[in-house]
């Protein structure tokens, strides 16, 4: 079962693709019966039951499935025993801090379940949480601008912490609409991480097991992966110095 990183937010009209593929693939794991599917919503609102039909209606609509809320409101951690008994697991968009914060306490139960062969979806916030090393915002490296500041998420310097541990890369989304495509560029030169994949919209990565070393692309944009050129070495805690980096452009295989 699959890993789906989405670089956008649920928009089933745009890019079906994803969707489709999921609930495929839930509908398998549950052996044609009813689906169970945990999915994982924050609004910085409070109401974070207000986002769940933004993932809901397009899995009812291609599964027989009941949905399990994983409402993360600010201070109220996910249950693990939530992840314990599903089909399918959806991490969705918004605020990546407060999805980490949310989630940190239920990691290894969801690393458990994918690593069973649950598969998860993670769409905006939801993907950038799933590494093991997630970036989780802001858009300074050693106080230069690498982003725009619209896309910090609050944060100020560049923040790596510990994510879900399902994929083996950091993970930045919006890439060539919102320009974080340079944030996940000045991640790995300056050493925060050793390799990142920024994701444009309408677009996502799939892998095909927990920690995969490989990945296929699907939907209409470009997934551009990044890492430090070989032979390089680690820059100091608080050095200044920019490792040279390779990126490589990969798009959606042509039937």
């Amino acid at each position: 079962m699959s890993i789906f990183l989405v670089g956008s937010g649920p928009d089933d009209a745009a890019f079906p693709d994803a969707f489709d593929r999921f609930a495929a693939e839930v509908a398998e794991r549950a052996g044609g019966g009813p689906a169970r599917v945990a999915v994982a919503v924050h609004s910085p609102d409070g109401r974070p039951l207000d986002r769940l039909p933004d993932y809901a209606r397009p899995l009812e609509a291609r599964l027989d499935c009941a949905i399990i809320p994983v409402l993360l409101a600010d201070g109220q951690p996910a249950d693990p025993a939530t992840f314990g008994d599903v089909h399918g697991i959806v991490v969705g968009g918004g605020l990546t801090p407060s999805y980490l914060r949310g989630l940190s306490g239920a990691a290894p139960a969801i690393a458990r379940a994918v690593a069973g062969g649950i598969p998860y979806a993670g769409f905006s916030a939801g993907a950038m949480v799933a590494p093991g090393r997630a970036l989780i915002g802001g858009y300074r490296v050693n106080g230069a601008e690498v982003c725009g500041e619209e896309c910090s998420e609050g944060l100020d310097e560049l923040v790596v912490h510990h994510g879900l541990d399902l994929v083996p890369f950091a993970v930045d989304v919006h890439a060539a609409q919102a320009g974080t495509l340079s944030r996940a560029v000045g991640a790995v030169s300056a050493g925060l991480v050793d390799r990142a994949l920024a994701i444009d919209e309408g677009t996502a990565a799939v892998l095909p097991a927990p920690n995969a070393d490989h990945y296929t692309v699907i939907g209409a944009g470009r997934c551009w992966e990044i890492r430090a050129q070989p032979g390089q070495g680690v820059v100091p805690a608080g050095g200044t110095a920019a490792r040279p980096v390779d990126v490589t452009l990969r798009t959606a295989a042509v039937p």
